[in-house]
């Protein structure tokens, strides 16, 4: 008999060192630490947690948010860069599967950010690199969409993994294309949103659909969300009464684990930091499927069909006589190495 994986994930709700990456990444590493001395096998973080997430978007117009614009480009991450490599380290050291949301630098064009969720193995590799396919509403200002290359589920020793930024998570498609390569082990990341309008609930809105990919897909998921701190209130707000009270909203944050039967497996934290464990059996979502399983039986692939255009979208493409044009090496993404750091832990 197949022994499937069973493990102890940790889904963390923090706020960052806002709009400081170097002090952001030494408290993850911290808060990894952390988890894997409770025996977390699988650590997820919130979205875009290095450096942070642009509030201003909500708070003013697009002109007055613009020179914050550039104070985010300024602090965000190179992919490979010394802040990626030092959480691969990390990962590595501790022998753990990370995700982490990080604001990512385009490398062809100053100024272009993506909303990027990395997956690192229990080696150091850097198994994934998402780009939020579709900023939401306001984070338009800030975020370019990225492309169908990066739905991609990955082989992990907690089993087979796959990640979705916030809004995504409500993409039926997205999900499903996720789901039809086998994910049984799902890692959504989110920020705090209390700048949503005043009916709108963000911790029961991320239990929703934690809860509906769960028992849609028969599969575990894993839920990080950022916090608001007093730094980002400060910063965000200043002497503005009004934001300052919106940014203060209750229910703006939920983290937690949620079973293959849409419940969670523990109590989830709705608003203050901490950190959530969870035991995943991926053996529990074998006899759930033998009901719905809408990647299999339960589905008519005759009637429904979902085509995804998986290309890697460039700004431009050239092309030339192929007797005269030089094909440059691809590294895989798990065989970047790690600057600086040695192979073998010390």
């Amino acid at each position: 008999m197949e022994r499937l994986p069973r493990f102890t994930a940790a889904a963390v709700q923090s706020s960052p060192v806002f709009l400081d990456p170097a002090a952001t990444v030494e408290k993850a590493v911290s808060l990894m630490a952390e988890a894997a001395s409770h025996g977390a096998e699988l650590i997820v973080f919130p979205e875009v947690f290095v450096p942070g997430y642009p509030y201003w978007n909500w708070t003013m117009n697009p002109v007055q948010g613009s020179p914050w614009f550039e104070r985010l480009w300024r602090a965000s991450v190179d992919i490979p860069g010394p802040h990626v490599d030092t959480l691969r380290a990390a990962a590595r050291r501790h022998g753990v599967v990370l995700v982490i949301g990080v604001n990512e630098r385009s490398p062809h064009s100053l100024g272009v950010l993506y909303n990027t969720l990395l997956t690192i193995g229990p080696d150091g590799g850097l198994l994934g690199v998402h780009r939020k396919l579709v900023p939401t509403w306001a984070e338009k200002l800030t975020w370019t969409g990225g492309d169908g290359s990066s739905l991609k589920v990955h082989a992990t020793p907690v089993g087979p993994l796959g990640v979705l930024a916030c809004g995504e998570n409500t993409n039926t498609l997205a999900r499903f294309t996720l789901l039809a390569q086998g994910e049984l082990v799902h890692a959504a990341s989110y920020i705090a949103l209390p700048v949503a309008p005043e009916d709108y609930d963000m911790a029961d809105a991320i239990a929703v659909r934690t809860a509906a990919h769960s028992f849609e897909g028969k599969l575990f998921s894993v839920v990080a969300c950022s916090t608001i701190s007093p730094e980002i209130v400060d910063t965000v707000a200043g002497d503005d009464e009004d934001v300052r009270r919106m940014l203060a909203r209750p229910r703006s944050a939920l983290s937690g684990i949620f079973g293959p039967d849409g419940r969670p497996v523990t109590e989830p934290l709705v608003d203050d930091e901490g950190i959530v464990y969870g035991e995943i059996d991926l053996a529990k979502c074998v006899q759930p499927k033998q009901m719905h399983d809408i990647v299999g039986h339960y589905n008519r692939f005759d009637v429904f069909r979902l085509h995804v255009d998986n290309t890697p979208r460039s700004p431009v493409v050239f092309t030339a006589d192929p007797a005269h044009q030089a094909t440059a090496p691809t590294l895989p993404a798990d065989d970047i190495p790690l600057a600086g750091t040695p192979k073998e832990d010390s």
